[in-house]
């Protein structure tokens, strides 16, 4: 009997899924037991108890797409660039899905990425020109919602609803109800909903081949409106009062550009229906506010729930690579300000969680850990999960060894830095109002466990004592007896830049020391 040559099986492929999950406008402490909003967030918790989450996360730059193009760059703002929303991401610039097509993935999007594309090579009235809502390089789309949120609206008509303005987007919806007034849509038509419904209709056809989708959702992001039950799910007496100080006149005596947001910031983009500026809100107000708030996020981690339950039931959970994370913070009234602003921490300060499924991440397990990360740190840890090497100018560190309960390295990082472009290039609002062109319109944040240093190009610097001041309400730049602390926080952002232009310059430089047209 003759029988045919056989070249054997094929190797299993051991890539894992990846699922990269974001939040919009997501704040560090909008979850835990113990923490100010804890207990809203069951599903998160859950995967914290079966992965590692990460309590000093920062973002590096906001507003939405300035941070995710460090997210998905693992790069600093001021080497990408793109400090606005509507700033174009250079073409040049390797990002997580370009590098995750080295391995075979697709990466799939639900939801939407806020970049700008580069515009070179592109023709005067191209519509991808200009707009800050274009796909980030490297993925595919699965379903895209913008703010306009077109399939989401066609979604909402398709069930009786009115959708009266589809030029205004999502916006519109909300704005048939006032704040205090439940959504006019169902939950089971909401927003979340809609993205989970079709990600989850994606997930049952997938395939053989490990996956790769980015799940970003645009909740708790303003405006504040959310369906029953979740309107009504938070008591507002349980929410936290605001960390401010006793009128806004102390926080205004910290900068003029504090004091410039303070006068200028207003309701009407957070809570439909309302006029008057954010700092004349009292505590009752931020509280009702604050409760919306959480019942979106408690909207989102309930939909979690369905896609961990749909990992788990087609045999997906234990080769998934989960990460969930959020772009940037959100004030909520702190410091009489709304909105992801000026240099505090309720802006910059976000969740980290990740679901490491390899068993040597078990040691590292429910564990919560206060080293200090920062959201360029994602790209190499999602790059090193699937076998693919991190780009050469990356300036995050990998995570997975944290994950699998190693102590951190000796020269992990003992700060965090961010920065935020205030200035209003259209109509130069904050430049009127603070004197300054808009090339100064800038300020970084170098902050330790102890110290928060804030540098501006036009402004006098800003200087905080954590350890004695942990509300960052005393500004202590000027106080001669913390001239130690302020010279220890002027050196720290000096060090970081000197680390970070160095390796930009040898970035630029291959091993034969011939200098090479790149960008890092």
């Amino acid at each position: 009997m003759i029988q045919a040559a056989s070249a054997g099986a094929p190797a299993p492929d051991r890539r894992p899924n990846i699922l990269l999950i974001t939040a919009d406008q997501w704040r560090g402490d909008l979850m835990a037991a113990g923490r100010p909003f804890g207990g809203l967030t069951p599903n998160l918790d859950a995967l914290a108890a079966a992965g590692t989450s990460f309590a000093g996360h920062f973002c590096q730059v906001y507003p939405c797409g300035p941070s995710r193009a460090s997210l998905y760059t693992g790069l600093y703002a001021h080497k990408h660039r793109s400090v606005a929303n509507g700033m174009p991401l250079d073409a040049r610039h390797p990002t997580l899905f370009t590098e995750l097509r080295r391995a075979g993935y697709l990466p799939t999007l639900f939801g939407y990425t806020d970049t700008t594309l580069d515009p070179r090579g592109r023709a005067p009235r191209d519509p991808d020109r200009g707009t800050y809502e274009n796909l980030c390089p490297g993925i595919a789309a699965g379903l895209v919602l913008t703010e306009r949120a077109t399939p989401w609206l066609a979604h909402l008509k398709a069930n009786g609803y009115r959708v009266e303005d589809p030029d205004a987007g999502r916006e519109a919806i909300f704005a048939q109800r006032r704040f205090g007034e439940p959504a006019v849509f169902a939950a089971e038509h909401s927003e979340t909903a809609f993205l989970t419904d079709r990600f989850l209709d994606w997930l049952g056809v997938a395939g053989k081949a490990p996956f790769c989708a980015h799940l970003s959702f645009i909740a708790p992001h303003p405006p504040f409106g959310a369906a029953d039950p979740y309107h009504r799910l938070v008591d507002p007496a349980d929410m936290p009062a605001p960390v401010r100080g006793a009128d806004p006149s102390v926080e205004a005596g910290q900068s003029p550009l504090i004091a410039a947001l303070i006068g200028r910031i207003g309701l009407t983009a957070h809570l439909i229906g309302l006029t008057g500026r954010a700092a004349d809100m009292d505590d009752d107000l931020i509280r009702r506010m604050r409760a919306i708030y959480a019942g979106l996020a408690h909207e989102v981690d309930h939909h979690l729930g369905r896609i961990f339950r749909a990992l788990k039931e087609n045999g997906l959970w234990d080769n998934t690579l989960i990460v969930f994370t959020a772009d940037h913070g959100e004030q909520l009234g702190d410091h009489w300000l709304l909105g992801k602003t000026g240099y505090y921490d309720q802006s910059a300060h976000i969740p980290l969680i990740i679901r490491d499924p390899r068993p040597a991440a078990d040691s590292g397990r429910g564990k919560s850990l206060d080293s200090l990360t920062e959201s360029i740190d994602l790209l190499p840890t999602v790059l090193e999960a699937a076998g693919v090497p991190v780009p050469r100018n990356c300036d995050g560190r990998s995570l997975l060894s944290l994950c699998a309960g190693e102590a951190p390295p000796a020269d992990w990082r003992d700060a965090v830095q961010w920065s935020f472009h205030f200035g209003d290039i259209a109509e130069r609002r904050m430049e009127h109002a603070l004197g300054l062109p808009t090339r100064l319109c800038h300020l970084q944040v170098i902050r330790s466990k102890s110290l928060k240093y804030i540098a501006f190009a036009g402004l006098p610097p800003v200087l905080f004592d954590l350890a004695a001041d942990p509300a960052e309400l005393t500004d202590r730049a000027a106080d001669s007896s913390a001239a130690s602390l302020r010279l220890e926080g002027a050196e720290r952002l000096l060090r970081f830049r000197q680390h970070h232009e160095e390796e930009t310059l040898t970035g630029y430089l291959a091993k034969d020391g011939q200098f090479h047209e790149e960008v890092s």
